[in-house]
């Protein structure tokens, strides 16, 4: 056994983005430094201090919460003075130079880990990886999942709004949807548009994220598998997995919140942990890069050989 993130300071990410910064431009670029936030709710804040609306504040990948992290922000239609004279507890912003164009999801590279691996002696194992290629099982970590996201995400894709919003109710109170559902009753595809956007695709992505680990744990020796969407043609590594969710590749095209309508992809089954140094044996300390949706839990509990006890709850 170990113990991650027993400190914020424990679990450093640095996002790896490349900017081409100018003099001026529409969009801000800023470095943004958080502590003990997810990005959407950093956002949230920093969007009410700049008086604009979330989605002109642009972003690459959300960051872990338990966690220092630093990751680029684009802000549309603001001065860097008002920028600068944000001052928000454990969210530090800092203006960089501007862009043409706004950070997009996706754009990510890949991002940069320093992590302290707490009550455990392996750092013997840590080091003689060193200086070797370390491919790794390229499992969805378990903060893709938090509290209820995969249940949202499923009854989301089932078009059952009442029991996603009664799930996103139960993991975060939010007044103005019940306000709203008491003036409205069972008016759920409404109530869900208060919610936002960005927010309802991320429990739709975690409900696929979840049917990918199993599809992986299903098929080990794969080089890569579908993430099950819309357009997924189905094959004999997926069908299992509809069979057993009772679930149809059309099932997310969504007609009430088209909105909502999630495509499939495909994912590397396995990734390389790249630039691996043992900085500490005494507490572990290691500092590794993966590319961007690769997850550093993931790579801790392969690295330390007990990768099936971390992944028991995100598969089973």
């Amino acid at each position: 056994m170990y113990t991650l993130k027993q400190n914020p300071e424990d679990f450093i990410v640095k996002e790896i983005l490349k900017l081409n910064l100018k003099k001026s431009g529409k969009f801000n670029i800023c470095l943004l430094k958080k502590t003990n936030f997810t990005t959407l709710r950093a956002i949230e804040f920093i969007a009410k201090a700049v008086h604009v609306p979330t989605k002109d504040i642009g972003f690459a990948g959300t960051k872990d919460k338990h966690a220092i992290t630093e990751q680029y922000l684009s802000i549309k239609g603001i001065s860097k003075e008002k920028i600068s004279k944000v001052s928000l507890k454990d969210l530090e912003i800092t203006h960089l130079g501007f862009a043409d164009e706004p950070i997009s999801l996706g754009r990510l590279e890949g991002n940069e880990f320093i992590i302290t691996i707490r009550d455990t002696d392996e750092g013997r194992k840590i080091e003689k990886k060193l200086n070797k290629k370390i491919l790794m099982p390229n499992y969805f970590g378990e903060q893709r999942f938090s509290k209820n996201n995969k249940a949202i995400g499923k009854a989301l894709v089932r078009s059952d709004f009442k029991k996603a919003i009664d799930l996103i109710l139960e993991t975060n109170p939010d007044y103005q949807i019940q306000e709203f559902l008491d003036k409205n009753k069972a008016n759920y595809t409404t109530a869900l548009k208060i919610i936002p956007h960005r927010l309802l695709k991320l429990y739709i992505h975690s409900y696929q994220s979840y049917l990918w680990n199993k599809t992986l744990k299903n098929n080990p020796d794969a080089k890569e598998l579908p993430i099950i969407g819309f357009g997924t043609e189905p094959t004999k590594e997926i069908e299992p997995i509809l069979k057993e969710e009772n679930l149809g590749v059309r099932d997310f095209i969504n007609k009430k919140i088209p909105e909502l309508t999630t495509e499939g992809t495909t994912r590397e089954a396995y990734i390389e942990i790249k630039d691996l140094k043992l900085l500490e044996k005494n507490p572990l300390k290691i500092s590794f890069t993966l590319e961007k949706g690769s997850y550093a839990t993931i790579a801790v509990a392969f690295l330390l050989e007990c990768l099936d006890s971390v992944l028991k709850d995100l598969i089973d």
